[in-house]
């Protein structure tokens, strides 16, 4: 982990968070407050009460890993990636994943920028998502819940990536240096518009655009560009399956019936379409 490190603040009383690799991978403050490292390599902040969100559990996880490795995301991956390497030429690229998943976002980013030096923060709730995102190289990965106050300091980050996540634009904004920029990705109407009513995932809803650029703008960000991304998608019923059940209807659908509709709808060609939002700091 890069000297950034330094700038992920305590969840109990916002100071800085020193990095201790011995005798156990932990993380301190001045005021003693301690958190240990899974063994799987993630730092876990919701102690005590924790969240009332539910998290995305461990089939839910390997069916976004499976679905993600097979590359039917990487078109979104290189705009993003574009995106980022257009607007920041600074030698070190400081990420907040926000609602990180596996970090299958972030490490394709880290991996495509050209700044020699990387430093990133995965947030998410499930702790078997950062069990993934922990083998992120430069990544630390923290299981927290992003609509709270965000575990690292004001103007820390040059990148926050917010992929099919909660939305907390303040936090955003304060976490933002004055030059960085903030992606948000959603799913248009018509993302995988051939599947949804079969499978029994759930539907994106008309105007999110408007109403996500109202919402940002109002915390101090300004929209500076969106980009629509759409295209077709070859999915065998494995994907089918891994595609429904990575999502937030995962928590409600029958596996075994899941993997029946799949098996009955067959090779499908499926549309993904997202919609990419590119906002900066208001001076």
């Amino acid at each position: 982990m890069s000297s950034g490190t330094t700038t992920i603040t305590c969840p109990v009383c916002e100071q800085t968070l020193s990095l201790d690799e011995t005798p156990r991978r932990s993380l301190n403050c001045e005021s003693g407050h301690r958190f240990d490292a899974a063994k799987q390599g993630y730092f876990n902040f919701l102690t005590g009460k924790g969240t009332n969100f539910l998290e995305d559990t461990s089939a839910m996880v390997q069916a976004r890993d499976a679905f993600q490795s097979k590359g039917h995301y990487e078109p979104l991956v290189l705009v993003l990636s574009k995106l980022i390497n257009d607007h920041h030429e600074a030698s070190t690229l400081d990420v907040l994943d926000a609602g990180a998943g596996t970090g299958y976002y972030l490490a394709k980013i880290l991996e495509h920028s050209p700044a020699p030096h990387h430093d990133a923060l995965a947030l998410d709730i499930s702790r078997y998502a950062m069990r993934k995102a922990a083998k992120v190289p430069a990544t630390l990965a923290v299981v927290w819940d992003v609509w709270r106050k965000l575990p690292t300091a004001d103007q820390s980050r040059d990148v926050v990536l917010n992929c099919f996540a909660p939305h907390n634009p303040a936090e955003f904004r304060r976490v933002l240096r004055p030059n960085g920029l903030c992606l948000v990705v959603t799913g248009e109407p018509d993302h995988l518009n051939e599947v949804i009513e079969p499978l029994g995932m759930l539907s994106v809803a008309e105007g999110k655009q408007a109403a996500l650029a109202e919402k940002f703008c109002a915390e101090g960000l300004r929209h500076v560009e969106s980009q629509k991304l759409s295209y077709q998608m070859d999915l065998q019923s494995e994907d089918l399956f891994n595609l429904a059940f990575m999502g937030p209807a995962g928590h409600h659908l029958s596996p075994e019936t899941l993997e029946q509709q799949a098996l009955a709808l067959g090779p499908q060609q499926v549309t993904a379409s997202f919609g990419v939002h590119a906002f900066v700091p208001q001076a």
